[in-house]
């Protein structure tokens, strides 16, 4: 199949299952992000996923979305919580955090799928592909963790990784409802009076632990 964006590679809608072939890079005792513009719909990220080239001796995982550091060619800041400690197993195959809750934005925001393994006694390696393009990697050697935030890259280059985030989109209408006679009934739109004109609300977020997250 190859490592195609959208599908095992990057933002996609459903978990990729397929051994997506390419080539081995050894990636144990690393911290590894890589570049990808997020669909202008998505709006939280709920599983993140790698693809393990081959069976080792088991070791924990830490992954986690990055904005980009604009013009550096490396991540910046972490978005949301990091999901540190998880457990490779010693298997090859997609590996995969579920159950996250990190929020991001539409309007093809860039950001960095990053994942940090530790060290493994035979050299663990993920999958990548060298024909990538404008595709971009950057990664940090010797790393016991995912850094927050990232920090200086030993390297960086133009190779896409399986590495692959889970969205979901917005909901649609106002996510909200009002309880009628003990009934409760979706309500449609919401308005606010402003000079007496009654004016649709576009949008309305809650702060949730210092982050602001959408309701609609």
């Amino acid at each position: 199949m190859g490592i195609i964006e959208g599908t095992n590679a990057g933002f996609v809608t459903a978990a990729p299952n397929e051994d997506p072939g390419d080539f081995g890079f050894n990636f144990d005792f690393t911290a590894m992000g890589h570049r990808f513009t997020g669909p202008a719909d998505a709006a939280t990220v709920t599983e993140i996923g790698w693809y393990c080239f081959n069976a080792t001796e088991a070791a924990n995982y830490d992954v986690g979305i990055y904005t980009d550091a604009a013009g550096n060619d490396e991540p910046n800041e972490v978005v949301g919580d990091l999901a540190i400690d998880n457990a490779k197993g010693t298997g090859a195959g997609w590996k995969k955090v579920s159950g996250l809750s990190i929020p991001i934005s539409g309007s093809n925001t860039i950001y960095w799928i990053c994942v940090q393994l530790d060290d493994t006694a035979t050299a663990t390696a993920m999958k990548y592909n060298n024909g990538a393009g404008a595709q971009k990697r950057a990664y940090i050697s010797s790393s016991s963790s995912l850094p927050s935030p990232w920090g200086t890259s030993n390297t960086k280059d133009n190779y896409i990784g399986a590495f692959y985030a889970l969205y979901e989109t917005a909901a649609t209408g106002t996510n909200t409802q009002v309880n009628v006679g003990d009934t409760w009934k979706e309500c449609p739109a919401m308005k606010v009076n402003i000079g007496d004109t009654w004016k649709e609300v576009a949008g309305m977020q809650v702060n949730v632990g210092d982050t602001w997250k959408n309701v609609f």
